[in-house]
């Protein structure tokens, strides 16, 4: 936790629009009763017009700021972004804590290792890249938009991982639009950082991770009653059938060409 603060201040002592924690004698984090806790002043905004190229161009330039100082120095002690961490260990949580209906559990088991295997294969393509600090959850709902340009907020998932984790999740629609996506989105950031296009083999496999740990990141939450209260569609019969298709989907995605040649 205080990596991640540390990581916000760095960023806002170099006048990027972030949320530092406030400090209360000194100290970001601090406890009670048994329960860490952190205080942030509130800051505002709108979800940001993602399909507008102008404001992915703004968004990509302080992106490329963020990754900039993201790669002086590594974290010692978060955790890292890889296929271990975000696909064989969730699937493992979940295959060994009884979530899955028996009637779909091989069926669930099955997919996964398909997509695990084309995971690896996106990463074989893409060879040996930089890591660096990343915000780690950059899409539209944690970049919040003013009159002033965006602020990123939510960096609880900053870790060490491959640049293009960040852009990513700014694309939506068919092919061809998100390839303006990247485009508008690397007119900014490449202002900033420079860009390994083989990372665009990682774009398809990193969504596919992304499927599989947040069902455990729910799994592994679903004693606390907010859980259930507030993700009462979580650990159905729907769901997991809902998971399958769609883990069906990115295997044959990542096995499709990068959004533009390599």
């Amino acid at each position: 936790i205080l990596e991640e603060h540390a990581f916000v201040d760095e960023l806002a002592e170099r006048e990027i629009p972030v949320v530092p924690a406030s400090r209360i004698d000194g100290r970001t984090l601090h406890s009670f009763a048994g329960y860490r806790f952190s205080v942030f002043p509130r800051r505002g905004g709108r979800a940001p017009e993602l399909g507008d190229s102008a404001t992915l161009e703004w968004i990509g330039r302080f992106i490329g700021r963020i990754h900039a100082v993201g790669a002086l120095t590594p974290f010692q002690h978060r955790p890292a972004l890889n296929p271990q961490t975000f696909g064989r260990d969730p699937f493992d949580y979940l295959r060994n804590h009884g979530f899955l209906p028996p009637e779909l559990a091989a069926t669930w088991a099955s997919v996964v290792e398909q997509a695990l295997e084309g995971v690896a294969r996106c990463y074989e393509r893409a060879g040996e890249l930089p890591l660096l600090r990343l915000h780690g959850d950059c899409h539209g709902g944690n970049v919040l938009w003013t009159p002033d340009g965006p602020h990123f907020v939510d960096f609880d998932d900053s870790r060490m991982g491959p640049a293009v984790q960040d852009l990513w999740m700014l694309l939506s629609g068919e092919r061809q639009e998100m390839v303006g996506q990247m485009a508008d989105v690397l007119a900014g950031y490449e202002d900033f950082c420079d860009f390994h296009p083989r990372q665009l083999y990682l774009v398809e496999a990193l969504r596919t991770l992304r499927l599989i740990h947040y069902s455990a990141w729910l799994a592994m939450r679903w004693d606390d009653p907010a859980f259930p209260a507030a993700f009462p569609w979580f650990n159905t019969q729907r769901y997991w059938q809902d998971r399958i298709l769609e883990l069906r989907e990115q295997v044959a995605l990542m096995d499709e060409p990068p959004l533009w040649p390599v």
